[in-house]
C-alpha cells in the first residue's frame, strides 16, 4: 500500500509539514517495506493559487492510496475523495513516527477539511 504524507525534508526521518498543498515534500511510502519516492513541491509552494488541488493530483498520480498531513483544505481534500484518497491527519512528528502511528491505527480518517482554502 502507497502512502503519502507531507515532509519537511526527502526522507522518513524528516518532520511532518503541516501544510498540504504547500508543503515541501510530499513522501510516497510504499508500506510495509517503506521504499520512498521524494516529491519536491516547489510548484505548490510558489503557486498563487490552485496549490492544494496540484498537490492532489500528484498523490492520485503518485498512486497513494492514503494522504497524511497536518492540515488540508477544502478544495484539496474533495479533490482526493474524487481521486478515492483516504486523509488522516496529525498534529506533527516525524515521518517514520507519524507511519507508525499510522499502521497502529492511531490516526483518525478526516471527515472534512479542517481549514479554509489558501492556508
Amino acid at each position: 500500500m502507497k502512502i503519502a504524507i507531507t515532509a519537511a525534508g526527502p526522507d522518513l526521518s524528516s518532520a511532518v509539514d503541516q501544510r498540504f498543498g504547500r508543503g515541501r515534500y510530499l513522501l510516497v511510502v510504499d508500506l510495509p517495506e517503506r521504499t520512498v519516492q521524494a516529491i519536491d513541491n516547489q510548484a505548490g509552494r510558489n503557486a498563487a493559487q490552485g496549490a492544494g488541488i496540484q498537490a492532489a493530483q500528484s498523490v492520485i498520480d503518485s498512486g497513494a492510496a492514503v494522504l497524511i498531513s497536518g492540515h488540508c483544505g477544502p478544495k484539496a481534500f474533495r479533490a482526493l475523495k474524487a481521486g478515492g484518497i483516504e486523509v488522516y491527519l496529525t498534529s506533527g512528528g516525524r515521518v517514520d513516527e507519524v507511519l507508525s502511528q499510522f499502521e497502529e491505527g492511531k490516526l483518525d480518517l478526516a471527515p472534512a477539511a479542517d481549514v479554509d482554502g489558501h492556508w
